[in-house]
C-alpha cells in the first residue's frame, strides 16, 4: 500500500520552504495528494484587558494574522503548481497541535519541521512536534531546520530494537522501504531473550521485510561509549542516509511528556529526515 495522502505542516518560518519543498517532493515520487495545513492561533485576552484594548486594535491584530495566513498560502500554491502536483490548502483557527492532531489523522504521514533551537522559528505551540508525534496514530516526518532534502527515502535507516515501537515504525514505514533502494535495518547494542533479539540481530525482521519485497541489510553495533541518538546519526552518515526511521519512545508524566533519550537526542539533533512513529 503506497502513500496517497500527505499532509504538511505550513508556517511562515524560515525553515518552511525547505520542509515544503521535501513534502512536494515525497509527494511527486509517491504520486500523492498534498495537504497545506496553516493554524491560526487565536489570541488568549483576558476579558479585563479585551475591554481596555479595543476593537479596533483587536481586528488589526486579526487582519496581521490573515495576511500572514496568506503569504503562506501564496509560497503554498505557488510551489505546488510549479511541482504539477495534486494539492489543497486547508487554512483552520485553533492552537497548532490540536489542529495539526485533527486533519493529520486523516493523512497517510504528517510532515512538520523540527524545533529551531536558537529560537529564531519558535512555533506557536511549543509541544509541536514532539507531543504531535505521540497523540496522533499517524507516522510523522520530521525535517531538520538545517539543510535541503530534495531526495527522501532512496536510502533508508531502520532503528530496530525488537519493541513494540519498532514494530509500529518499520509497518507505518513500509511504504518508505518497498520503493527504497537501499535499506539497513540497525540494531544499537542488542539484547537477546524473549523481549530482544534472535541469535542474528534484525535478521527475524529483515526476512519478514523481504517478503514484501524489501532487501533489506541487518546490521549491529555495540558502543559503551556512544549513546544510541548518537549512533545512529554516526553510522546514517558514514552510509549516506537520507531517512531514518524509528520508533518514538515516551510516556505521560502530570501534563508533560518525556521522551526516550534516543528519541529526545534525534529530535534535537537530527541532520536528515527521520520517521517516528508512536
Amino acid at each position: 500500500m503506497g502513500l496517497k495522502d500527505l499532509l504538511v505542516y505550513v508556517d511562515n518560518g524560515h525553515h518552511c520552504p525547505a520542509r515544503l519543498d521535501a513534502a512536494i517532493s515525497l509527494a511527486q515520487s509517491h504520486d500523492a495528494h498534498l495537504i497545506g495545513l496553516y493554524a491560526i492561533m487565536p489570541p488568549i485576552i483576558p476579558e479585563y484587558i479585551r475591554a481596555q484594548i479595543g476593537d479596533e486594535i483587536l481586528k488589526h491584530q486579526a487582519d496581521l494574522a490573515l495576511a500572514a495566513a496568506g503569504e503562506a498560502e501564496a509560497l503554498f500554491d505557488a510551489s505546488t503548481k510549479k511541482a504539477g502536483i495534486n494539492a489543497e490548502w486547508r487554512l483552520v483557527k485553533g492552537p497548532p497541535l490540536a489542529v495539526a492532531s485533527l486533519h493529520a489523522r486523516y493523512a497517510d504521514v504528517a510532515i512538520v519541521g523540527q524545533r529551531d533551537p536558537s529560537g529564531e522559528d519558535a512555533p506557536d505551540d511549543p509541544t509541536m512536534p514532539d507531543q504531535l508525534i505521540l497523540t496522533i496514530g499517524r507516522p510523522v516526518l520530521v525535517v531538520p531546520h538545517a539543510g535541503h532534502f530534495p531526495v527522501i527515502g532512496e536510502r533508508i535507516m531502520v532503528a530496530w530494537d525488537a519493541s513494540r515501537l519498532a514494530t509500529r515504525a518499520i509497518n507505518d514505514a513500509l511504504p518508505f522501504l518497498t520503493t527504497a533502494k537501499h535499506v539497513i535495518v540497525m540494531a544499537i547494542n542488542p539484547e537477546r531473550g524473549t523481549e530482544g533479539h534472535g541469535d542474528i540481530p534484525s535478521a527475524d525482521i529483515c526476512l519478514h521485510l523481504a517478503r514484501h519485497g524489501v532487501h533489506a541489510e541487518a546490521q549491529h553495533v555495540f558502543a559503551d561509549d556512544m549513546g544510541v541518538g548518537e549512533m545512529l546519526l554516526s553510522r546514517a552518515a558514514d552510509e549516506g542516509i537520507d531517512l531514518i526511521v524509528m520508533g518514538a519512545y515516551g510516556h505521560a508524566r502530570w501534563r508533560e511528556v518525556v521522551l526516550g533519550g534516543a528519541t529526545r537526542h534525534m529530535l534535537s539533533h537530527m541532520t536528515r529526515p527521520v520517521l517516528m512513529s508512536h
